[in-house]
């Protein structure tokens, strides 16, 4: 059921309730408008954070927007929104307050949600941003283990874009573990498939790549 939908059958629930004297209908449009609201919520969250990407400046709105959507996912028992919200808190707090420990907190539960769910996409960004973490601590090998493994359900689902963007991070991590050749095919594999979907953000990232990885 799409926004437009679940607004009209809150509309409908409420004329039960105001003339036809059906009480009950009213819990049930207070679900139905819950739903609405996380989702809406997690949607302006994730416009807040698109902003802090370019202009690297934090709004104090958006971690609350994440956090209210996941209790509302929560307390609808929407397990696949609770985790996808989840991961954006855990986003919030790796990218922009560079705090990996709530970070990674999030990440384990968002993690749990989404395999129960079946939500591939989500998972393939939580493993994706475990491995920064892993990165981040020395971990290369398990860094890369969790990185290949979002780039193969990224690739199952036909996310392309985020394959091209894994192959970028894959590239920094084979050349960190002492593999330029390697990091440079990733490289070349990445700037290929963003050339594909004409994802030009990606490849802003391919050049910085070719750049930082070129021999002294």
């Amino acid at each position: 059921m799409g926004v437009t939908d679940r607004i009209e059958r809150a509309r409908e629930l409420y004329e039960s309730a105001v003339f036809g004297g059906d009480s009950q209908a009213l819990s049930t449009a207070d679900r139905i408008l819950d739903a609405v609201e996380a989702d809406l919520l997690l949607a302006r969250g994730r416009v807040l954070h698109a902003r802090f990407l370019a202009d690297k400046a934090e709004d104090p709105r958006e971690l609350a927007l994440f956090e209210r959507a996941a209790e509302l996912y929560r307390q609808l028992g929407d397990v696949r929104g609770e985790g996808e919200a989840l991961f954006w808190v855990g986003c919030l707090h790796q990218v922009i307050r560079e705090d990996d420990a709530a970070a990674a907190a999030a990440f384990a539960r968002a993690r749990e949600l989404a395999t129960r769910a079946s939500d591939r996409m989500t998972l393939s960004y939580v493993l994706r941003h475990l491995a920064f973490l892993d990165r981040a601590a020395g971990q290369l090998d398990e860094a890369r283990r969790l990185m290949e493994e979002s780039t193969a359900l990224r690739r199952e689902i036909g996310f392309r874009p985020g394959v091209a963007a894994n192959l970028v991070a894959l590239g920094y991590l084979a050349a960190e573990a002492g593999h330029p050749e390697r990091a440079h095919d990733l490289i070349d594999e990445a700037a290929a498939v963003a050339e594909e979907v004409g994802a030009d953000g990606i490849l802003a990232w391919v050049a910085e790549a070719r750049n930082n990885l070129r021999p002294a």
